[in-house]
C-alpha cells in the first residue's frame, strides 16, 4: 500500500485548475470556512459547562498540538494531488484500497451538514431582521423572549424564505469562481467580522461588572479539568477547525505547489478561528453575568439568552443587530466553504462548468434540507418524525458529525501515519514553508497521539447519551 511510487497528480482538465489570487485570499476563505456558527455558539455554551477558564486553556493546548497537524494534513494531500479528495485519493491509492472513501464520505458528510446548517442561517436572518425592528427592544421580558423563538420555530414559510436566500446567496458566491467568488467575498466578510467582535467586544467589557464575567472566564481553575472537560475540548478543537469534509483538502488543491507555505498558513487559520472563538466568549460572557442571566444550551444561548441581554443593554437596539448580522457572516463565510468542497468534486467527477456545478450542488442542498426546514425546533410539519430517537434536523446534525465526519478525518490521518509515511508528511507539508515548518518531534503526535484522540471523539460521538 505505499504510496511511495505515486507521482504528484497532473491537472488533466482541458482548462487549467483555479488557483488562489493570494495567499491573504486563502487564508481568509479557509479560516471563513473553519470559523462557522460553532465558534460563535458551540464554543462560549462548552466553556460554560465545563469549567469556564480550564476548559479555555485546554482548548488552545489541544488545537495546537491535534488541530493543526491534522489541518496541515488535509491540506498538503490536496496540494500535493492538485486534486479534490475524491480523484486525489485516487491519485494516491490503487484500484480497492479502502483510503478511497475518504473522499465520498467527506463530500456526504458537507453535503449533510449543509442540510442543516442552512436551515440554522435561515434562523440567523429571522432574527437579525427582528433585531433591526425592534422585536428585542428594552423592556422585552424573558417570557416574551422565549414566545418569539417558539412562535418562529412554527412559522415554516419564513424559516423557508430565510432559508432558501442563504442557499442563492451561497450559489452566486461560489459560481462566481475561486478567485471572484469565493476569495472575494471572504476577503472582505472576514475584516469585517472581526472588527464587529472587536467592537461589541470592546462594548462588552464596559458593561458594570464585566471583570467577573471575565475572570470566570479566562482564569483556569486546574482542578476542574477532568477527563470529560479534555474530552469536550477535543471534540470542539476537532470540529471547529473543519477536518474530513472535502473543504481543506480542495481548498489545500488550488494552492501553488512549490510557493505556498502550508504549516504558516495552517497556523494562522487555526490561529483565527481560535481568536475569534475567545472574542465571542469575551462578548457573552461579560454581559451575561452583568444582568445576571443564565446561558442557555447550544442555538438557545444564541436565540433567548442574548435577546435578553440586548433588552437590558444600554445600546441593545444597536448591539443586538450588529450581534446578529456577525453572527450570520461567519455562518455564511462557512457555508461557502462547506458548498465548495461539494461542488469541486461534483466538477471533477462530471466536467461541468463551475456554474453548473455549483447550482447542481445548492440545488441538492436545498432538496436536503426540507426536512430539517420542517423539522427544526419540535414545531415543524414533520418534528414528529423520529429516526433513532431523533428528528430529522437532529438525525442530520448526528450522522454527519458522529459518524461521518470523525470516520473521514480518522481515515485521513491513518492513511498519512501509517501508508503515506511521517517523512513524507513532513518532506511535502515543508516544500516552499517559510520560518515554521513540520517537526521531527511531531512524529509521535501524528502517528500515535492525533489517530486515537480522532477514534475516541468517533466512538464517544456513538456511545448512548
Amino acid at each position: 500500500m505505499s504510496v511511495s511510487d505515486v507521482p504528484p497528480a497532473a491537472t488533466t482538465d482541458s482548462n487549467p485548475r483555479e488557483s488562489w489570487g493570494s495567499r491573504f485570499g486563502f487564508i481568509m476563505a479557509t479560516a471563513g470556512f473553519a470559523v462557522g456558527l460553532g465558534a460563535i455558539w458551540r464554543f462560549p455554551y462548552l466553556v460554560s459547562e465545563n469549567g469556564g477558564g480550564a476548559f479555555v486553556l485546554v482548548y488552545i493546548v489541544i488545537s495546537v498540538l491535534v488541530g493543526i497537524p491534522l489541518f496541515i494534513a488535509e491540506l498538503m494531500l490536496g496540494r500535493r494531488t492538485q486534486k479534490g479528495p475524491i480523484l486525489g485519493m485516487r491519485e494516491l491509492t490503487r484500484s480497492g484500497n479502502p483510503f478511497r472513501a475518504i473522499g465520498w464520505l467527506g463530500t456526504l458528510s458537507a453535503l449533510l451538514i449543509m442540510s442543516y446548517y442552512v436551515v440554522i442561517l435561515g434562523f440567523m436572518v429571522g432574527y437579525f431582521v427582528m433585531s433591526l425592528t425592534g422585536t428585542f427592544s428594552a423592556g422585552t421580558t424573558a417570557e416574551q423572549i422565549s414566545t418569539t423563538y417558539s412562535a418562529f420555530t412554527a412559522n415554516t414559510p419564513a424559516i423557508v424564505a430565510a432559508t432558501v436566500g442563504i442557499i442563492a446567496v451561497t450559489g452566486l458566491i461560489i459560481s462566481r469562481g475561486l478567485k471572484e467568488g469565493i476569495e472575494r467575498s471572504t476577503k472582505f466578510l472576514m475584516p469585517l467580522l472581526l472588527i464587529l467582535l472587536i467592537g461589541l467586544t470592546v462594548y462588552s467589557l464596559l458593561q458594570p461588572g464585566a471583570a467577573k464575567g471575565v475572570a470566570w472566564y479566562l482564569t483556569p481553575d486546574f482542578s476542574l479539568i477532568t477527563g470529560e472537560v479534555i474530552l469536550a475540548a477535543l471534540g470542539q478543537a476537532f470540529f471547529a477547525i473543519g477536518i474530513g469534509v472535502a473543504t481543506a483538502f480542495i481548498f489545500g488543491s488550488y494552492l501553488d505547489r512549490e510557493k505556498s507555505q502550508v504549516p504558516g498558513d495552517s497556523v494562522s487559520i487555526v490561529g483565527v478561528n481560535t481568536l475569534i472563538a475567545i472574542l465571542a466568549g469575551l462578548i457573552i460572557f461579560p454581559a451575561i453575568r452583568s444582568y445576571g442571566l443564565t446561558e442557555a444550551e447550544g442555538p438557545g444561548l444564541v436565540f433567548q439568552t442574548m435577546p435578553n441581554v440586548f433588552a437590558r443593554i444600554p445600546g441593545g437596539f444597536i448591539v443586538g443587530p450588529v450581534f446578529f448580522l456577525l453572527v450570520l457572516i461567519a455562518g455564511l463565510t462557512s457555508a461557502i466553504g462547506y458548498s465548495e468542497g461539494i461542488a469541486g468534486s461534483l466538477r471533477e467527477l462530471t466536467g461541468w462548468s463551475r456554474r453548473r456545478a455549483s447550482w447542481a450542488t445548492v440545488g441538492a442542498i436545498l432538496v436536503l434540507a426540507v426536512p430539517s426546514m420542517l423539522s427544526y425546533g419540535g414545531n415543524g410539519p414533520l418534528s414528529d418524525v423520529i429516526i433513532a430517537g431523533k428528528n430529522l434536523f437532529t438525525w442530520a446534525d448526528f450522522i454527519s458529525g458522529s459518524i461521518l465526519m470523525p470516520l473521514g478525518a480518522l481515515l485521513i490521518i491513518v492513511f498519512v501515519a501509517l501508508f503515506f509515511g511521517f517523512n513524507r508528511y513532513r518532506e511535502e507539508a515543508n516544500r516552499g514553508a517559510g520560518a515554521i515548518r513540520v517537526q521531527g518531534w511531531w512524529k509521535p503526535l501524528v502517528v500515535v497521539v492525533i489517530p486515537l484522540a480522532v477514534a475516541v471523539i468517533m466512538v464517544t460521538g456513538l456511545l448512548p447519551q
